[in-house]
């Protein structure tokens, strides 16, 4: 099923007009213009969308980018400020008042500390493959082919993947700027959101800045793998990410399992990855 998003005045028939003999006239809209005006019923991801970051956004730019690839074909070639226009106004037509609060309320909240707090190792907030991820890995990204990543890859049980992915240089780097994050919310008392209501001692690699830099982590490196090894559960469309950490230890959470957590989030799927 497809969704009309055309404005609702586009959607109503005009005005009886009165012709020559008396009678009322109603024109009504061609079927063309309504069916034009309707998202596509699946993405096309053969689209590469705009970068909406750096953008004065309610929501996430990804979510802007995700949904690109849905609309319709003529309006793929408009300047991205039309385009985020239209969607804008999609998004909010259907997205309730209460979480057009909470998502501005957050990112209020995120930009609050992000003035605040200086990063240890800038080189984490923007991406540089060849210093993040394993040789095996990059070279499996680059020739994207179901192959490739098999070839990388061990499957220790049905759907389950395991393969090396990044350097151990890039996990001590953010093991690092984390603990001088949980320094800083020490030493100024800031009361910061922990990763969910199961824990205490974690945090959200988001809230600090990295959320740029998870953002491309999800759209090049994680969901050309999700929509090869999961694409009948949404892997092609992975849209938001919640990147995360987890201590966990004696006088900490000791039913956690991980240290790290990544998790992509499309329409109908949810995707773990551990660093």
């Amino acid at each position: 099923m497809s969704f009309d998003v055309s404005r609702k005045e586009a959607q109503q028939p005009a005005p009886p007009s009165t012709g020559h003999n008396g009678n009322a006239v109603a024109v009504l809209p061609s079927m063309s213009t309504v069916t034009a005006n309707r998202l596509r019923l699946n993405p096309n991801t053969e689209h590469k969308p705009e970068n909406y970051e750096g953008l004065q956004l309610e929501f996430s730019p990804l979510l802007f980018s995700s949904l690109e690839r849905y609309l319709p074909p003529p309006m793929l070639s408009l300047p991205r400020d039309s385009k985020l226009h239209y969607m804008r106004d999609i998004i909010l037509r259907y997205s309730p008042d209460g979480e057009r609060i909470r998502v501005q309320r957050h990112r209020e909240y995120r930009q609050k500390i992000i003035s605040h707090y200086q990063p240890l190792h800038r080189e984490l907030y923007t991406m540089h493959a060849s210093n993040f991820f394993a040789p095996s890995f990059l070279k499996a990204i680059n020739e994207n082919k179901e192959e490739g990543f098999r070839s990388i890859m061990a499957e220790p049980t049905l759907g389950v993947f395991t393969f090396e992915m990044f350097q151990p240089r890039f996990c001590e780097l953010l093991l690092s700027e984390v603990e001088n994050f949980e320094k800083w919310v020490h030493e100024t008392k800031f009361r910061i959101m922990r990763p969910n209501t199961m824990n205490k001692f974690g945090a959200v690699l988001d809230d600090f800045g990295l959320e740029t830099m998870l953002g491309k982590l999800m759209e090049d490196f994680i969901r050309p793998i999700s929509k090869v090894f999961f694409s009948d559960v949404g892997g092609s469309t992975l849209d938001s990410h919640h990147g995360f950490v987890v201590e966990y230890g004696i006088d900490r959470d000791v039913e956690l399992g991980n240290f790290g957590l990544f998790t992509c989030s499309g329409t109908c799927c949810s995707s773990s990855w551990a660093p």
